[in-house]
């Protein structure tokens, strides 16, 4: 898959049903993406594949991801969203 399709396909997957999670997601899309290395973008597409109220339960803090790599993901996003 060349980079751009790469990058539509996560661009599109982090448009979500909530608010709160586009803002969050688009965000960390601004500041967080051109820092990660092709296998955290393959991860992040992957870490975007589960629903909208757990992502934002993780995002939020409210409860923590069982799988290493949603783990690792809720993480990353969480720590860019600190820094900007």
């Amino acid at each position: 898959m060349s980079d751009s399709t790469k990058i539509a396909r996560i661009k599109w997957a982090c448009r979500r049903g909530m608010l709160e999670l586009d803002f969050i997601l688009g965000s960390f899309l601004e500041q967080g993406f051109l820092n990660m290395d092709d296998q955290q973008q393959d991860n992040l597409l992957i870490f975007l594949e589960n629903p909208d109220p757990d992502l934002y339960s993780w995002l939020m803090g409210f409860a923590h991801p069982t799988v290493e790599l949603d783990k690792e993901m809720t993480k990353l996003i969480r720590q860019s969203e600190l820094q900007y």
